[in-house]
C-alpha cells in the first residue's frame, strides 16, 4: 500500500483510521475502495449474488483494526472476517481490506451484461453517467450564469426544423451553448478508445463529431453564435466566457458596440 502503515503496538490508532467521516456517502466510499461496484460482489449460491461492504472495527482491549465483509442474504446480514488492516487512514484500510478479500477468494467480480457495448465496467460507468441533459457540468455552468443575472432557455432547438438541441440558448442574442461530454463527443484529452467493438465505436464517435461540426455550420450560417464547452473544463471559466459573449451581443444591439467589435469567439 502507498499509505504509510501504522505500528499498532506502539499506540492506539487514531479514529481517522477506522471511523466513517461525516458527509461521506457509504456506497461511494466502498465503491472507491474496492475499485468499482462490480468488484463488491459475493456469490450466495444457486446463481445468486449480493453486494458486499467492508466494516472496520477496533478490537476491544488491543490496538488492532479488524476488517469484516458484510452482505445481506435472505433478509439477514451475513458477515465474514477478512483480517487485520494497518494503514493510517480509513480509505487506505478499506482498500487494503478489499484487496485481502479478493486475494482470499471471498469475492466474485460481476460480469458485464451480455448486451453491453462497453469494453469494461469503467467505460460503462462513463457511458451511463453521460445523460442527455442536466449533467453536473451543465448544471454548474447554468447556476453560475443564473447567479450573474442571465436568463436563458434549456435543452431546446435553436432553429425550427433543425433537429439539434442546445443545452443553453439565448434566443434574443442568437447564442447556443453546448456542454459536451468527453466520452460521446470524442474529447481529445480524455477520450479512451474502446477495446470491445472498436470499429463500431470508432464509427459512432466519428459520426458524433461530424454531426457536431455540421450543427456548428448550420447554426452559424443562420446567424447564430455557437459556444462549445467540454465537461472537463472549469465551469467558472466557461461561464465567464458565455457571459462575455452574451453581454457583447447585447451591447451591439444597444448600439454601444460596433458589430465588428463583438466577441464571436467560442
Amino acid at each position: 500500500m502507498a499509505t504509510e502503515a501504522h505500528t499498532w503496538k506502539e499506540s492506539r490508532p487514531q479514529e481517522r483510521a477506522y471511523k466513517p467521516r461525516k458527509g461521506v456517502k457509504p456506497t461511494a466510499e466502498q465503491d472507491r475502495a474496492a475499485g468499482g461496484r462490480h468488484r463488491r460482489t459475493v456469490a450466495i449460491g444457486e446463481g445468486r449474488y449480493a453486494r458486499a461492504s467492508v466494516s472496520l472495527r477496533l478490537a476491544k482491549g488491543n490496538r488492532r483494526i479488524r476488517a469484516y465483509l458484510r452482505w445481506s442474504q435472505d433478509g439477514k446480514t451475513q458477515e465474514r472476517y477478512i483480517g487485520e488492516v494497518d494503514q493510517a487512514t480509513r480509505s487506505a484500510n478499506l482498500a487494503q481490506a478489499w484487496q485481502q478479500a479478493t486475494a482470499a477468494g471471498m469475492l466474485t467480480e460481476e460480469t458485464l451484461p451480455p448486451d453491453s457495448k462497453a469494453s469494461s465496467w469503467e467505460v460503462r460507468a462513463v457511458m451511463r453517467a453521460n445523460r442527455g441533459r442536466d449533467t453536473k457540468p451543465e448544471l454548474a455552468v447554468r447556476s453560475l450564469l443564473h447567479k450573474a443575472g442571465l436568463r436563458y432557455r434549456v435543452d431546446v432547438q435553436p432553429l425550427q426544423g433543425l433537429r439539434r438541441r442546445a443545452d443553453i440558448v439565448f434566443p434574443k442574442e442568437r447564442i447556443a451553448v453546448f456542454v459536451d461530454g468527453c466520452f460521446w463527443h470524442g474529447c481529445p484529452e480524455h477520450m479512451r478508445s474502446s477495446k470491445k467493438n472498436a470499429a463500431a465505436w470508432k464509427a459512432k464517435l466519428d459520426g458524433n463529431r461530424e454531426r457536431d461540426a455540421e450543427t456548428n455550420g448550420l447554426l452559424r450560417a443562420a446567424g447564430w453564435t455557437v459556444i462549445r464547452v467540454w465537461e472537463h473544463e472549469d465551469p467558472a471559466q466557461a461561464a465567464r466566457h458565455v457571459m462575455n459573449v452574451v453581454r457583447s451581443a447585447r451591447a451591439v444591439a444597444k448600439g454601444q458596440l460596433a458589430p465588428e467589435e463583438r466577441d464571436y469567439s467560442g
